[in-house]
């Protein structure tokens, strides 16, 4: 009994003795300094550590590269991953290597992690029928240190609440550090310091945001949540106001000249930043010469300097419901770079010899000078081409006519048509909002977006067919892969119950299926929640240096090319362009792919900041219509309650399953739908349900709804 308790004493030693030289990354260690780890200081304990390490050199687990001191031979139990918070406190460690699982780690073992840290982790040998376990024993790096959040201050302390959920712990601030906050004011707080034996990160509070409910402390403060500066730096600034809004002679020179070609831009009534404009003239031979002229942001952003490296950092503009935050300092987005009407304007142009049938004959890429002759809204545009009459009517009823045969080829070659809402709000002059509608895409986007995808493709085909085989020319392409084929299925499942088939068995069925459902869905009840559900089973679009088709819009090669003002993307395009032009090496792949994945997230970013600040507008909005009640449809169902969108104003809320009174609801995942476990009644995702406005959040930016039944 002696020898078999001994015996296991010895096997739990085996392991604790392998944990000990993976967590101190392998480095020599005598029995003395393992058994010291382990704070077993017992003659026993230390001849056994002992002979556990002389057996695994024979058995070949150990190395002895100096008498007496050890280590694995191999090092197995370490990860690098990011921290998912759940909200108990605990974690998982999710890595990129699809083969590994993700490690459990619970709270006492994360070390001050937070979500979305990169952490090395050490995983615990597993037991049998276990999840596998770990502990964080490095923070390689935080995701952020900033938060967004409400203060309280107290007589000797203060402390912020912060609004990301998924930050558990509130963040200690010293009343030093406060810098003037008030109690129950919005803040934005950085992390200083986290002792070890300390339960709350402690930080500074860096900015005071304003009064909670007030239109500019929201809107800053999601800006903020979301990493985005609510302010350029002063030297940005200075760079910019440095830049002359003359242009050189000597400029001019190099560049083709089409200041006497008629030239416009289409953009939206409130726009100040036009970064596309359109050339247009007829041939001698009777074909059409369409040149789409894109704001030469490169020419003045030059690489390396601080204007260059904030547009770098933030990557694109945001677009929030009543502001834009843009990416480059007003002075050139909405001046030096703004292509405004009766002006002369530096440009990068895709110039397009078209025939009758739209065909190109031919094209030409390069530097343009441009003097725009007027400046359209979308609505007047759209009035020329519903009228035919006006300026340039003629000209702009031809564009019309081949940007359609343009869109019938696309979508004929398996090309995909989401045309989902898009949720506009009127604002007073406080930004409250007092009105909301569903914003109409017309003839006029369409024309403007045909020819911006023609210049992006081609573009991206020219770069990609210069130089063939293994040489090929470094560019910034935008991908998108298709879908995966079990969420497909699973949308396919959920269309068929409302009568839509889509057809899996190829790439093209897949869409031409897909299309038809498009159309068929326009202006009915359940158009929002098919698209939505239609494009959350697709893939994400991306950049990357890795030249992939773009399946969504059925194009072999694409990028982003015609908006450099609010998109970083776009101007690398045009200097890896241009340089290749000039007969330049291929760049280097590893630097433009690093920047790739940078703006793909920064953008993932913005559109969740946009989403938020939608968010809060309709939780105002409907803070004013409580106990209305309103005709909605089912737009989600989780296992707390399902959201419902109000048909009328597009407002979406939750109806919380235990509200709902007359049975016992819980959810099934596989079907969309909750059930009452004792009638069975079934509210399924796409049903028709009238609500009444419970309660509105605009702190958590929650609607909550009651069930009328």
């Amino acid at each position: 009994m002696a020898k078999k308790k001994s015996a296991n004493i010895k096997l739990v030693l085996n392991q604790l003795v392998s944990d000990v030289f993976e967590k101190n990354d392998n480095q020599l260690l005598n029995y003395k300094q393992v058994s010291a780890k382990l704070n077993l200081d017992d003659l026993e304990s230390r001849e056994t550590i002992l002979e556990i390490l002389k057996e695994g050199k024979n058995s070949g687990i150990y190395l002895e590269p100096e008498k007496g001191k050890f280590k694995l031979k191999e090092l197995q139990n370490f990860i690098i991953g990011k921290v998912d918070m759940t909200a108990d406190g605990s974690a998982y460690i999710v890595t990129d290597d699809e083969f590994e699982k993700d490690v459990f780690v619970s709270p006492r073992r994360l070390r001050n992690a937070l979500h979305g840290d990169t952490v090395k982790a050490y995983v615990f040998a597993k037991k049998s029928g276990r999840k596998n376990d770990g502990e964080v024993i490095e923070i390689i790096k935080r995701a952020k240190s900033d938060f967004t959040g409400i203060i309280k201050i107290s007589d000797r302390f203060a402390f912020v609440i912060a609004d990301d959920k998924k930050m558990i712990h509130d963040i200690f601030v010293p009343l030093s550090d406060i810098h003037g906050a008030k109690d129950g004011q919005r803040v934005l707080v950085t992390l200083s310091d986290w002792p070890e034996s300390a339960k709350n990160p402690i930080g500074i509070v860096k900015h005071v945001l304003g009064n909670q409910g007030e239109n500019n402390t929201e809107m800053n403060a999601i800006l903020a949540q979301y990493g985005f500066p609510l302010a350029f730096p002063s030297q940005v600034e200075k760079e910019a106001n440095a830049i002359p809004e003359e242009i050189h002679p000597s400029e001019l020179e190099k560049r083709r000249d089409f200041r006497n070609i008629l030239t416009f831009t289409i953009d939206p009534a409130d726009a100040k930043d036009f970064d596309d404009a359109i050339s247009y003239q007829v041939l001698p031979n009777g074909n059409y010469e369409i040149g789409v002229h894109i704001a030469d942001v490169s020419h003045y952003v030059i690489q390396g300097t601080e204007l260059d490296k904030e547009a770098y950092s933030r990557a694109t503009s945001v677009y929030l419901v009543d502001r834009v935050i843009p990416m480059l300092p007003e002075r050139l987005s909405n001046g030096v770079c703004s292509l405004r009407p009766n002006e002369d304007k530096l440009c990068f142009a895709a110039v397009f010899e078209l025939d009758k049938d739209a065909n190109i004959e031919s094209a030409w890429y390069g530097r343009t000078v441009i003097h725009s002759d007027r400046r359209f809204s979308y609505e007047e545009a759209q009035e020329v081409i519903e009228t035919k009459q006006g300026d340039y009517a003629k000209e702009i009823e031809k564009l019309n006519e081949l940007a359609y045969i343009l869109r019938d080829r696309k979508f004929k070659a398996g090309a995909i048509s989401f045309e989902s809402t898009e949720v506009k709000f009127q604002l007073d002059e406080a930004g409250k909002p007092i009105g909301v509608y569903v914003k109409e895409r017309k003839d006029a986007h369409k024309l403007i977006e045909d020819y911006m995808l023609l210049a992006n493709r081609k573009v991206a085909e020219f770069i990609a067919k210069k130089v063939k085989g293994e040489k090929k020319l470094t560019f910034v392409y935008r991908v998108h892969d298709s879908p995966n084929m079990e969420s497909l299925n699973t949308f396919a499942n959920f269309a068929s119950r409302f009568g839509y088939k889509i057809n899996t068995k190829s790439d093209k069925e897949i869409a031409k299926s897909l299309n038809h459902l498009m159309a068929d869905v326009e202006g009915k009840k359940e158009q929002n929640i098919l698209t939505s559900l239609a494009i959350r089973s697709m893939a994400k679009a991306i950049y990357s240096t890795k030249k992939t088709s773009h399946y969504g819009l059925a194009f072999d090669y694409y990028t982003h090319f015609t908006s450099p003002i609010r998109r970083y993307p776009d101007i690398m395009a045009h200097r890896l362009l241009q340089t290749y032009l000039d007969g330049g090496k291929s760049a280097d792949a590893e630097f433009y792919e690093v920047a790739c994945v940078h703006s793909s997230a920064m953008e993932k970013r913005a559109a969740e900041a946009e989403r938020a600040s939608i968010k809060y507008k309709q939780a105002e909005y409907l803070e004013n219509n409580i106990g209305t009640e309103y005709k909605g449809i089912i737009s989600g169902v989780t296992e707390w309650g399902m959201y419902v969108e109000i048909e009328e104003n597009k407002c979406e809320g939750m109806i919380r399953l235990r509200d709902i009174s007359d049975d016992f609801y819980v959810l099934d995942e596989k079907n969309y739908c909750i059930v009452g476990q004792r009638k069975k009644k079934k509210y399924q995702l796409g049903d028709e349900v009238m609500i009444r406005v419970k309660k509105v959040d605009l702190a958590k930016r929650q609607i909550d709804f009651s069930l009328m039944v």
